[in-house]
């Protein structure tokens, strides 16, 4: 059986422009990811992923941000303040559907404890979800508010686990154990030398589609195959997250957010009724974080002409769907049982994908 690895080492590289040193999202100077994976008994199979866009005080130093929605069958939390400010102030989690409550808690307790927030009396916490349901006992509800603060705790910059961990211990996409995966892109230095940074939570369907080779349909397992024995679900959601150091506004993530289901549609997305498919970008740009200094100054920030941004739109499509990839590649297989019946969420099987792919 061929060990799992990342897409890029199978010989799956997507688009035109190249990664960096990682090909992650931590690839953007001082974005931190932190993860903790709920394994418990039969049934919990579950967990929670932070992204954080600095290692200062997000509640001070904000970051401007926006929210795309492709289909809105999600239950996204801080959405509506992100479109009306265009700012995070708060680090983002994902997990699952049924502990977005406790998320939103988790991040309120993290934001009111830094120093400095002592007079703080409003919190947006921006938390996102895809439902783990087939694999995950989910109205167990065992992810806590004490995971959801390890995994803010533990975030740090370098390398990003991938797979089945985190936020998709128990997600499925294509029929296939989905999970984690991030990916990243870098401008030549003529057209700024900027970085794009993507993590995806992989929880979704289609018809899949690696590098322009049609897998899915040729593995036999894809949306709408009436009549095959491993058709796939296209219901389930799936949530990106953009970072970029370059100096864009917030008006301009929103564009670069859109971009990013260019990159999942690439993967082959149904898009579906059922689907929840939502992308959030954020700058972290030393000229565009809103510090409480500049706020009161009410003075101007950096903003990378709009003339020059369709580079970065090609590095977040890009990023997007070969992070996609890397959460599949680097799926295990997952079992559970849950009320008494075995769900087996299998990882895609990489010997056969290697057969496809001629190597």
């Amino acid at each position: 059986m061929t060990e799992r690895r990342r897409a890029r080492d199978l010989g799956f590289a997507p688009g035109i422009l190249p990664p960096g040193r990682l090909n992650a999202i931590t690839d953007v100077a001082g974005v931190c990811v932190g993860q903790v994976t709920v394994t418990e008994g039969e049934a919990t199979r579950t967990g929670v992923t932070a992204i954080l866009p600095h290692g200062g005080n997000p509640f001070a130093d904000r970051v401007p941000a926006a929210v795309f929605a492709m289909n809105g069958f999600g239950k996204m939390a801080g959405v509506t303040q992100v479109q009306e400010l265009g700012e995070l102030e708060t680090p983002i989690l994902l997990t699952n559907t049924l502990a977005v409550g406790r998320a939103v808690e988790a991040l309120v307790d993290w934001t009111l404890a830094l120093p400095g927030n002592e007079a703080v009396r409003s919190v947006n916490a921006v938390v996102g979800e895809t439902n783990d349901g087939r694999l995950n006992d989910i109205r167990a509800r065992g992810v806590t508010a004490g995971h959801m603060q390890r995994a803010l705790a533990d975030a740090t910059t370098g390398s990003v686990a991938e797979g089945s961990v985190g936020a998709g211990t128990g997600t499925m996409a294509f029929g296939w154990k989905g999970g984690i995966g991030t990916a990243s892109r870098v401008l030549p230095a003529a057209l700024g030398g900027w970085t794009v940074g993507a993590l995806v939570q992989a929880n979704y369907g289609g018809t899949l589609v690696m590098d322009g080779l049609p897998v899915g349909r040729l593995l036999g397992r894809y949306h709408l195959a009436e009549h095959v024995a491993q058709q796939a679900d296209a219901d389930g959601s799936v949530v990106v997250v953009l970072a970029t150091d370059a100096p864009i506004s917030d008006r301009n993530l929103q564009r670069l957010a859109r971009r990013a289901m260019a990159g999942i549609a690439r993967t082959g997305a149904a898009f579906s009724d059922g689907s929840g498919d939502y992308a959030i970008a954020f700058a972290t740009h030393p000229e565009v974080i809103r510090t409480p200094a500049r706020r009161a100054a009410q003075t101007s920030y950096a903003d990378w002409p709009n003339d020059r941004v369709s580079p970065l739109f090609v590095a977040a499509i890009e990023a997007t769907e070969e992070a996609v990839l890397n959460a599949l590649t680097m799926a295990t297989t997952v079992e559970s049982r849950i009320g008494g019946k075995r769900a087996v969420g299998r990882a895609l099987p990489l010997d056969r994908l290697l057969a496809l792919r001629g190597g």
